[in-house]
């Protein structure tokens, strides 16, 4: 898939090819060779198709120009203390390696041509220096276009590239930013590379997350907890501007297209992927602030991928979510886009087919799982825990209440009603079923309700002292 290039880069690029450099004096300085300085000029200010012929008909020629050969030295090589040099030739090749997939084929043939640019991405700790983004471009445009998976290329090349990478996507600069996310895009052709990207995910996604948070108006400390509690700050104005956070709609573009790239590999990462960045909540967000068709269809598309190959994990939160009930509105939209048509109907079957069949119980549990609860409907439906409060207490031999557990030993200092629906809901099994208190003591529950009636936040202290209000009734009784 092409994108544009960004502003910023074509820009500098544009500015050094346009710049004069004395190759004569060059040549006789040492900086370059006459074979080296020829097969420049042969190319140099011709169009497309010119380059091309020209190029083809002499690969070898151009791999040892670009990587040397045993015995001759590179152009980079000779021309490392000629930055002006240094940057015309990588910007060269690059629009070589665009036009010309052959050349990035035995570009890695004729050797390692990593060994020549990855010094370059650590050129300089300046981010003014433009050696290591130029450097990049050329090693993503490599890539792309071998779409190569040697080990040399996905083991060794791969994670320092994307760790440069990371450090533009984490740039305050916008424009830095999307070079970062695009060369991303081009870089996660095939399986091996999105693994990889998924191996580095606190350097490569963990970023974009914080892009798709701030689009979707919440604060990274607190993220989670103003999206579950529905505090968002994101405001449906300034469509053809930026979302919340001041992201702008192109940005917000090429990072939901990376992460679609990525949910090709939905059923090794899509698990870790909710589990680790609330996924399903934050696209379901996105989703109703999209402000276009192209925004949406991704949403809707990588939504699809994680749910349909993580259906027993995934589609209990997008319930929990309301995700069904937001499809329902989406469908009453014109849309024109026949793709998005399709994915959308594809996901609003794959989660009508998981509802049919589900009781409030499997909400109730879809919702403990997730890890953050929520005043859902069954929390004070008497009658719910009436049918159900033993059967919570057995569920996969105790595994829902050792959840809650879980949920209770967090501080939630972003979400205090967290621990105020837990100490309900830990009430509520006492007073069902008095006999297993001990197994809900063991856990340490009684010992946290009790810990919770000197919380600052009143609800919390009013259900810890109604959920410990059901022990002292039974405080008497045989356990």
């Amino acid at each position: 898939m092409s994108l544009d290039p960004p502003t910023y880069l074509a820009s500098l690029q544009s500015n050094i090819r346009q710049r004069p450099i004395p190759w004569d004096g060059a040549v006789r300085a040492g900086t370059l060779t006459d074979d080296q300085l020829a097969r420049i000029r042969a190319v140099d200010k011709l169009k497309r198709d010119q380059r091309k012929q020209i190029v083809e008909a002499d690969l070898d020629g151009y791999c040892l120009l670009f990587v040397g050969a045993p015995g001759k030295k590179s152009v980079l090589e000779l021309a490392a203390k000629r930055q002006d040099v240094v940057q015309y030739i990588l910007v060269l090749l690059n629009d070589l390696l665009d036009s010309i997939p052959a050349l990035s084929k035995a570009l890695l043939k004729a050797g390692n041509p990593y060994r020549h640019f990855l010094p370059l991405l650590a050129h300089s700790s300046n981010p003014d220096d433009p050696i290591p983004l130029l450097t990049s471009t050329v090693l993503v445009s490599l890539m792309a276009g071998s779409r190569d998976e040697s080990p040399a290329t996905v083991d060794k090349a791969l994670p320092l590239i994307f760790s440069y990478l990371s450090s533009l996507t984490k740039n305050p600069d916008a424009g830095l930013q999307d070079i970062g996310v695009q060369e991303y895009s081009s870089l996660l052709y095939g399986s091996a590379s999105r693994q990889q990207f998924w191996a580095q995910r606190s350097e490569t996604v963990a970023p974009l997350i914080d892009i798709l948070r701030a689009a979707a108006g919440v604060a990274n400390g607190d993220a989670s907890a103003s999206l579950w509690s529905g505090t968002t700050t994101a405001a449906r104005s300034g469509f053809e501007g930026s979302l919340g956070g001041g992201v702008g709609l192109q940005l917000l573009y090429h990072v939901l297209l990376v992460m679609w790239q990525l949910s090709f590999e939905a059923a090794d990462v899509g698990e870790d992927l909710n589990d680790e960045y609330d996924i399903i909540l934050l696209y379901t967000q996105l989703l109703r602030l999209s402000p276009k068709e192209k925004t949406t269809r991704l949403l809707i598309s990588t939504l699809y991928n994680l749910l349909v190959a993580n259906q027993n994990t995934l589609l209990p939160t997008a319930v929990l979510v309301r995700l069904p009930s937001l499809l329902q509105n989406l469908t009453g939209r014109q849309l024109t886009d026949q793709d998005l048509q399709e994915d959308l109907t594809k996901l609003r079957e794959l989660l009508e087919e998981y509802t049919k069949t589900k009781t409030t119980f499997d909400e109730y549990v879809g919702e403990v799982n997730s890890g953050h609860l929520r005043w859902s409907p069954p929390h004070r439906n008497t009658v719910f825990w009436a049918e159900n409060a033993r059967k919570i207490l057995e569920y996969e031999n105790g595994e829902l209440v050792r959840k809650l557990a879980e949920i209770m030993k967090k501080p939630w200092e972003n979400d205090k009603a967290v621990l105020a629906i837990a100490c309900n809901d830990i009430g509520c099994l006492v007073r069902e079923v008095p006999e297993k208190r001990g197994q809900l003591e063991r856990l340490g529950l009684k010992t946290r309700v009790m810990e919770l009636m000197a919380e600052g936040d009143e609800n919390v202290r009013w259900e810890s002292l109604r959920a410990l209000g059901g022990w002292l009734q039974y405080s008497f009784d045989t356990k």
